[in-house]
């Protein structure tokens, strides 16, 4: 069981400190340090190809750009990378987006795969034009997951659900492969939609503890419809050289968040209803004196960012140890960043991912 490392594209905009953003949280001056250029996300997706990253996610919501077109014009400058495109699927009809996840697929070569983000915050939602509340959300992803999985295996479909109605519907074309379903949630309908339609589980950096009780029910609950799906933990990294310099560099970035940007972005994100979100902000309950929540697994990034919030601090060998320890509870891909996301990048393909291939964990295609 071979690992998968991806890498992640800041379409917030990049920063020597950390960006916020998300689930309510603003993403501060510091989003504006490096603009989410083509040429400055270009840069990104080419030093992650060459390091050796299978692919690169991309967030979703009002403050970031738009993923699929962020994307499609990024695979024009890479060859090899996969984009995992996150997307709301109440915003557009589950034929359109089959028929968008195929051309993409089609053209790029088969590099694609789809993040599916049901939307934690019912007042973005809105904004979008989506009025269903949070369970609402997930029952019409079920359905729109059914439907989309229908027309990339090909026949003509016809559905009529609580919140989805399609008659007729089929591709002329479809896609090669179909696209992987990247699904994540933790709260009791999420799960239940991600057993269904998951080809992966991604988490949220939790201790290990959790995230091995949130294994062992996806996998039965997926047991229960005959499927396997794979697991993955999305988790930042401070990975150096020595323990020394990653624990000085996670020093630092605290130390530029300031306590009113601290106040100011846990009093938005207590308003989530995002149950993953909670689930961060109980690992620091916004107090900067407790923030090491595992061995070299530190919780600050939470503290003014929504969505994940812990970051993966110490030496190549102590990270690729931590990655060791989950990867033995059945994780099998971890999405990992870092802050400035270009300069990261070279620290853990050109230190980390040597250390984790030397110990023969790593997939051939994510070999440096």
């Amino acid at each position: 069981m071979a690992l998968t490392v991806h890498w992640f594209l800041p379409t917030t905009g990049d920063s020597r400190e950390v960006v916020g953003g998300g689930h309510g949280s603003a993403p501060g001056a510091s989003g504006g340090d490096r603009p989410p250029s083509l040429g400055y996300l270009g840069q990104i997706a080419r030093a992650a190809e060459q390091l050796g990253f299978a692919g690169v996610l991309t967030p979703t919501g009002p403050w970031c750009e738009d993923a699929w077109l962020t994307t499609a014009m990024l695979a024009g400058l890479t060859e090899r990378l996969r984009f995992l495109v996150a997307f709301r699927p109440g915003l557009l009809s589950p034929t359109l987006a089959a028929q968008m996840a195929t051309t993409f697929q089609n053209l790029s070569g088969g590099r694609l795969a789809l993040n599916v983000v049901t939307g934690g915050e019912s007042r973005e939602q809105r904004a979008y034009g989506d009025f269903l509340d949070k369970d609402g959300r997930y029952a019409r992803a079920d359905e729109f997951l059914s439907v989309t999985g229908r027309l990339w295996r090909g026949g003509r479909v016809d559905h009529e659900g609580a919140h989805l109605r399609v008659a007729g519907a089929e591709l002329t074309r479809r896609p090669d492969p179909v696209p992987e379903v990247y699904f994540g949630g933790s709260s009791a309908a999420a799960e239940r939609v991600a057993a269904r339609h998951a080809d992966v589980y991604l988490t949220w950096g939790e201790p290990p503890a959790q995230v091995a009780a949130k294994v062992e029910r996806i996998r039965a609950l997926a047991a229960a419809q005959g499927r396997r799906p794979r697991f993955g933990v999305r988790l930042h990294t401070i990975s150096r050289d020595t323990a020394a310099e990653a624990w000085a560099e996670a020093d630092r970035l605290l130390a530029g968040m300031g306590a009113d940007r601290i106040r100011a972005a846990q009093l938005a994100l207590a308003e989530s209803e995002s149950e993953g979100q909670r689930r961060m902000r109980e690992l620091h309950g916004g107090s900067v004196d407790r923030l090491e929540v595992h061995p070299n697994l530190w919780a600050g990034f939470g503290l003014v960012r929504g969505g994940a919030g812990t970051a993966l601090v110490g030496s190549h060998a102590e990270v690729a140890d931590r990655i060791e320890e989950y990867h033995r509870l059945g994780v099998e891909e971890f999405v990992l960043s870092g802050v400035p996301h270009l300069e990261e990048a070279y620290r853990v393909g050109e230190g980390l991912l040597p250390v984790l291939a030397a110990r023969g964990l790593l997939a051939p295609a994510a070999r440096p």
